[in-house]
This record gives C-alpha cells, structure tokens and sequence, in this order.
C-alpha cells in the first residue's frame, strides 16, 4: 500500500538555518531516501515552496474564490512530502520514525478506482 508521509515544521525555524545546516540536513534527506530505495519503498517525494508561493482556491457550489497564501494560518506548514510503498501502517511509521526532521504525517494513498466503462 502506498503512504503519503507529509513532513511538517515551522518556516521560521527552516529560513533561520544557515547553510551549513542546511548541507547536513539534505544530506540527512539523501541517507533516507537511500534507506528506502534499498528497501523498495520509495515511489517519489519533493521539497515545496514557502507558504507564501501558495494560492488557495475554494468552490462553494458554483462560486470559486481564490486568496494568495495557505488554507489554514498556522505555525507548522506543509514543507514537502515523500511517497512511499509500505506493507502496513506498521512499517510506514517505521520508515517514518526514521525520516531526519519535523512532524511527520502518515496518510494512506486511496488506489486509483478504474472505471467501469
């Protein structure tokens, strides 16, 4: 089954690293995506933008508005995301405890349904 591990964290904390923590943080990000290449598990994943590169659309029936920036004000933002495949909860929490920084959120992947036609 695939996960989704959603990594959360603060912008203000990410923005006020200097680069040498930054080199050591990719480079964490590289160890882990090694791990799960070895072990099969990894099916994609990037790095997104700051929240304020965001857009946000909501539809209410017919009506569409659009606002510049995240859906929700909050410290902890949405900071990139790592697909992968694992057998079980157990395992993608696992692979999970192992990921080098932040919250991370752990969400199953709903199969694509074929259609029926």
């Amino acid at each position: 089954m695939e996960y989704a591990l959603l990594i959360y964290g603060d912008e203000k904390v990410w923005a006020a690293q200097t680069e040498d923590e930054l080199r050591e943080l990719a480079a964490r990000h590289e160890r882990f995506v090694r791990m799960l290449d070895e072990r099969g598990a990894m099916r994609g994943g990037r790095e997104l933008a700051p929240v304020s590169a965001a857009t946000t659309l909501r539809r209410r029936g017919e009506d569409v508005s659009v606002t510049d920036g995240p859906f929700a004000e909050t410290a902890e933002v949405l900071g990139g995301f790592y697909l992968i495949e694992a057998a079980d909860l157990d395992e993608a929490m696992e692979l999970a405890a192992r990921m080098p920084e932040g919250v991370v959120e752990i969400r199953p992947v709903v199969p694509v349904r074929e259609s029926a036609g």
